[in-house]
C-alpha cells in the first residue's frame, strides 16, 4: 500500500466518538478518530514495512502515527530517528505505545534513557522515566535508587503532567521491588499526595502511589487480589498523564 492509499483506508476506518475521546485526552485535530483494534487489524493486513511506516509518521496524523508504530522495526531505527519520534509524538497515548512497541526494543535504549533522564522536552522526559520504571524492576543492576528517589521527591510535585506520569510509575516501582527502599517510597508517596484522589473504575488499583505500592506487595505475599487489578494500565478514565 503507498501513503495515500493507507491514509484513505484509515479515513474509512474513522469513528466520531473515538475522535471525540481522543481530543478530549489531548489528540490534535489531525486525526480519523480510528479505534486502536482497527488500526491493530490494518497492521496484521499491511504487515511489517519499515519505509511505509516511516512515511506515516512524517504525516503528522495521529492514526498514522499509531498504524506506524506497529510497522517499524525498531532496530533499523538510529537513535537520533527514535529521539525525533518520541519529542514528537505528543499525544500521550501514543506515546506509550511508541515507548512499548518501538523504544524499549531499541538496542541504545539505555543510551537514549540516560540521556532523557536529563532532557527538558516533556515527551522525551516521560520516556527516560518509562524506561527507568522498567529498569528498576527489572534490571535493576547499577542504578542509584537512593538518587532516583532524591530526584522524585523533589521534582515530581512540579513536574510536566506527562512526565509525573511515569515519574510516579517509577516510584511505585522501587517501593514494590526494593524492600530496602519501601518505607521511603511510601513516605514520598503519601507527602506528595499525587494521584490520592484519581478517579478508578470498580476493581481497578489507584496509581496513587502508597495504594499501587501496597496491593502489589499483598499480591508478591500470595494473597488473593482483585480480578482486573492492573496498576498499569487499568485506571480509571482519565488520560495517562495525570490530567
Amino acid at each position: 500500500m503507498t501513503v495515500e492509499e493507507t491514509l484513505e483506508e484509515l479515513r474509512s476506518l474513522g469513528d466520531e466518538r473515538m475522535r471525540a475521546q481522543n481530543t478530549r485526552y489531548g489528540a490534535r485535530d489531525d486525526q480519523f478518530g480510528v479505534k486502536r483494534g482497527d488500526v491493530r487489524a490494518l497492521a496484521k493486513k499491511i504487515k511489517t514495512n519499515h519505509e511505509l511506516a516511516l512515511a506515516l509518521w512524517d504525516t503528522g496524523n495521529i492514526d498514522a502515527r499509531f498504524l506506524a508504530v506497529l510497522l517499524l522495526k525498531p532496530k533499523q531505527l538510529s537513535s537520533s530517528e527514535v529521539n525525533r519520534m518520541v519529542q514528537s509524538a505528543t499525544f500521550t497515548h501514543l506515546a506509550d505505545w511508541l515507548s512499548t512497541y518501538v523504544v524499549k526494543k531499541h538496542p541504545d535504549k539505555e543510551a537514549l534513557r540516560q540521556q532523557w533522564m536529563g532532557a527538558t522536552d516533556r515527551m522525551a522526559g516521560r520516556a527516560g522515566w518509562s524506561l527507568t520504571a522498567e529498569r528498576v524492576a527489572k534490571t535493576p543492576e547499577g542504578l542509584d535508587l537512593p538518587s532516583l528517589l532524591d530526584r522524585i521527591e523533589s521534582e515530581m510535585g512540579t513536574a510536566e503532567p506527562e512526565v509525573q506520569w511515569t515519574m510516579n510509575t517509577c516510584l511505585a516501582e522501587i517501593g514494590i521491588n526494593h524492600t530496602k527502599h519501601r518505607k521511603r517510597a511510601l513516605a514520598i508517596g503519601e507527602q506528595l499526595g499525587i494521584y490520592r484522589d484519581y478517579p478508578v473504575s470498580k476493581g481497578c488499583t489507584s496509581p496513587f502511589a502508597p495504594i499501587w505500592i501496597n496491593e502489589m506487595v499483598r499480591r508478591q505475599a500470595g494473597r488473593h487480589a482483585p480480578r482486573g487489578t492492573r496498576p498499569d494500565g487499568c485506571r480509571g478514565t482519565r488520560q495517562r498523564d495525570g490530567s
